[in-house]
């Protein structure tokens, strides 16, 4: 079977539509399946396709069950999931597994073909021959510009080697991750990696611009363009003229500015205070987020026109506990950079073990600052446990009595979702349709689920 998209869903309405959606914008290799387990044996037989689409709520194999076969099976295929459900939680889940992005139905046609296209350009990236492919991590071409960011998780250098990739262009860039992931450090990575590395990297913390000053600060201002404006203002843009301009906390822009901002994006131009003439935008875009701009979307707090500009072209950070062959290679990193050119006696493997077994919410910023509070207290002996912070010292790895016994008391997903499903169709008074559209799912999906409840 030639490469192509594979969509996966058991609605064949969904499939359907789906299908004339991407035909009709010029994406002529669409294959469609409606039973998850047939769609895993494909890939277990050798099939092979560019991209997945897939559906997150089906009978039987489940669609994250179905995302993580598929990415065992075949990491080159770029995984789309689509969801009933816009929730922060779900989202989060596609991502950890190996989905590029997620839909959220109704899918319009725009969305769709945009995440397709994004997808289907992101493995058209990845799959340029690498400098020395064939070893167990990519090589970079430009190793230099990305030193400061330590790893050795194959992931990371993925993400690494796609963000080179991206650094040769112009188009703006989003960065999203958990506070302390390090989405500056990639950004400046992505600068010096670029064309216009000789020029300035310009980092605004976006929530720290008032509605007020905005204009002033982002644009500039000529002198006399407001009361007290004794002199001409150079603005961001300005300023990092031919250079990259990092918008950290994207998602805390309040919405009356960000129209402003969309305009310098679209159109390249901007307009200083006080003046007429139009000043082109010489500027690469990056911005960062550690919130869910999809959910604060449809919260109509962050313009949709706005996400789609600012994602030309997306990265995702993994958090530190989804990155755990780093903790150690990091931790050695911090150490050395604490005590300098001395000699360090290292961590004790009681220490090691309770830094390993962290869950660090503060990720790779927080794991930093416990050992340099932990080098301050050991005064050049080896890190012991009692020079870890108590937290850190408290979470001790459970025991396989108690996962057992946490195990026994939890309920298996299937009667979870079985009680759900009747729960809502007791409250709606038997009625299908509506119970299908409280629990957002397809009628058909309802009415099968239904049956094998012996309920009709």
């Amino acid at each position: 079977m030639d490469h192509g998209i594979l969509v996966i869903d058991d609605e064949q309405v969904f499939l359907d539509t789906i299908k004339r959606g991407l035909v009709s914008c010029g994406f002529r290799n669409v294959h469609l399946e409606s039973d998850p387990d047939k769609a895993a044996t494909l890939f277990g037989n050798g099939e092979s396709f560019d991209l997945a689409l897939i559906d997150l709520n089906m009978p039987g194999t489940s669609g994250i069950e179905l995302l993580k076969q598929i990415k065992d099976r075949s990491p080159s295929t770029e995984c789309l999931m689509v969801t009933a459900t816009n929730e922060a939680r779900v989202a989060v889940d596609c991502l950890k597994n190996g989905a590029y992005d997620y839909l959220v139905k109704p899918v319009s046609r725009d969305d769709l073909v945009l995440a397709v296209s994004r997808a289907m350009e992101r493995k058209r990236l990845l799959d340029i021959p690498a400098p020395g492919k064939g070893m167990d991590l990519p090589r970079l071409a430009h190793p230099e510009a990305f030193e400061p960011i330590v790893t050795r998780s194959k992931k990371m250098f993925n993400i690494l080697r796609e963000a080179e990739l991206h650094a040769a262009s112009d188009v703006p860039m989003l960065i999203s991750g958990e506070s302390g992931t390090g989405k500056e450090l990639l950004a400046r990575a992505i600068h010096r990696a670029s064309p216009r590395a000789r020029f300035p990297f310009t980092p605004i913390n976006m929530a720290s611009l008032s509605a007020n000053l905005f204009e002033s600060e982002f644009f500039g201002h000529t002198k006399g363009a407001f009361t007290g404006a004794q002199k001409d203002r150079v603005g961001y843009i300005e300023q990092t003229a031919r250079g990259t301009l990092f918008l950290d906390e994207i998602g805390t822009l309040p919405l009356e500015l960000q129209g402003k901002l969309l305009r310098v994006l679209q159109e390249g131009e901007y307009l200083k205070l006080g003046s007429s003439r139009t000043q082109k935008a010489d500027v690469r875009f990056i911005a960062a987020t550690n919130e869910d701009l999809e959910r604060l979307m449809h919260k109509g707090t962050f313009r949709k026109d706005l996400y789609y500009r600012l994602k030309g072209a997306w990265l995702h950070l993994p958090a530190l506990r989804e990155r755990r062959d780093d903790i150690a290679f990091l931790a050695e990193r911090f150490l050395m950079a604490f005590r300098g050119s001395s000699k360090h006696p290292g961590i004790e493997e009681d220490a090691m073990s309770m830094l390993l077994d962290y869950s660090y919410p503060g990720n790779i910023r927080e794991l930093k600052s416990i050992l340099q509070s932990a080098v301050n207290l050991a005064q050049r002996r080896p890190i012991s446990p009692r020079f870890l912070p108590s937290y850190v010292r408290s979470r001790r790895p459970m025991l396989k009595r108690d996962v057992q016994e946490q195990c026994s008391q939890i309920a298996p997903l299937e009667d979870i979702e079985k009680a759900h499903i009747l729960r809502a169709y007791q409250k709606t008074g038997a009625n299908k349709a509506q119970t299908a559209k409280l629990l957002a799912i397809g009628l058909n999906t309802l009415r099968r689920k239904l049956a094998s409840y012996g309920v009709g």
